[in-house]
């Protein structure tokens, strides 16, 4: 993984690929405005809001946009193989439909009132409402892939791709009932946490890449990508759990107490729970019913302690260094690998 001083060693290159990322952005945003926007007003407006295109009035906005990871490591995978990034836009699209619907349902399921310094969707429309549209969002990913077509891939393409898809979100339902089991137990272990994150988090990242391959024409090259896809999402996710406890607010555009008051096993808990001094104290702690304000600094004190960051950021390094092994032994040429490599080792040091 290169570290902090490699980067700027390459500032050059690597601001030439942030244009890149922003350009491949905003023609997925540009895709995904042209699919919701045919959709009825009234849950286009709300498709809108949660994109953060509108406000809850209807009023266009200026607001940051989101992070479009997947769908930008769906298209730098399918050019990684020399594939055309123009047509698998209405794939990148369908990836972030999902990833979106997610969000909106993870939201109801966490009981979280913001995101990103905005009411959640449920918060505003009620969660009937928000369930709704989360599911829309899903039959519009499958619509998307069915544009495919129309860009000239051919339909047994599309139907592997349905599937890699379908098998992602199958997938992210099942890391996503254990994320909600494990809030009442305090006898996770690492490997149980590991497992829970590549189902929640990491397969849809491996979907994007691997998909991006294999519609780029990449061949047996995708299954590479996959295992690629997987580690990174590995690492983000932990960095992530890093983020939630230590990051600033600014910059996270979440509350660092959330994850904690809700008593979500993050990979530093985890740890604690099994290698702190005072994990006794702190499995009290977790199994109470809510986490109080007042003792968020104990818990975040034992986690100190217990060198919980220091093995979460160790983690995050040998993820990262597995994914781009698996993107070496794909056989790609490096200077395709270049902008993959980048955004990997962008994505395991952010602070966003």
């Amino acid at each position: 993984m290169v570290g902090r001083q490699g980067i700027k060693e390459h500032s050059g290159e690597l601001d030439v690929t942030l244009k890149e990322w922003t350009g491949y952005r905003d023609s997925v945003q540009d895709e995904l405005k042209e699919i919701i926007n045919r959709t009825p007003p009234s849950l286009r407006n709300i498709l809108r809001y949660h994109m953060g295109w509108e406000n809850e009035k209807g009023c266009a906005r200026q607001g940051k946009p989101g992070k479009f990871i997947r769908s930008i490591l769906h298209l730098l995978s399918c050019r990684a193989v020399g594939g055309d990034t123009a047509q698998v836009l209405p794939s990148a699209a369908a990836l972030e439909l999902v990833h979106n619907l997610s969000l909106i349902h993870d939201d109801i399921q966490d009981r979280s009132h913001e995101r990103h310094g905005r009411p959640t969707v449920w918060k505003l429309w009620g969660k009937s409402q928000a369930i709704n549209i989360g599911d829309f969002m899903l039959a519009l990913a499958s619509l998307a892939l069915l544009k495919l077509k129309d860009n000239g891939v051919p339909s047994e393409e599309i139907i592997y791709s349905f599937h890699l898809l379908t098998e992602a979100c199958k997938e992210l339902c099942e890391g996503q009932c254990l994320d909600i089991e494990f809030e009442n137990r305090v006898d996770i272990t690492v490997e149980d946490y590991l497992n829970m994150i590549r189902k929640k988090t990491a397969a849809l990242i491996a979907a994007s890449t691997s998909m991006g391959a294999y519609l780029g024409k990449g061949g047996e090259k995708a299954q590479y990508f996959h295992q690629f896809g997987e580690a990174l999402g590995m690492a983000y996710q932990i960095r992530d759990d890093i983020l939630g406890i230590w990051g600033i607010r600014e910059s996270t555009g979440k509350s660092i107490e959330g994850d904690l008051r809700q008593r979500k096993k993050t990979l530093p808990v985890v740890y604690a729970l099994r290698e702190s001094k005072n994990k006794a104290k702190l499995k009290r702690l977790f199994s109470q019913r809510h986490i109080g304000v007042g003792d968020i600094p104990i818990v975040v004190e034992i986690l100190d302690q217990s060198g919980a960051r220091d093995h979460a950021q160790n983690l995050i390094q040998k993820y990262c260094r597995r994914a781009l092994e698996q993107l070496e032994a794909s056989g790609v040429e490096r200077n395709h690998q270049a902008a993959l490599k980048q955004m990997a080792n962008s994505l395991a040091e952010r602070n966003y």
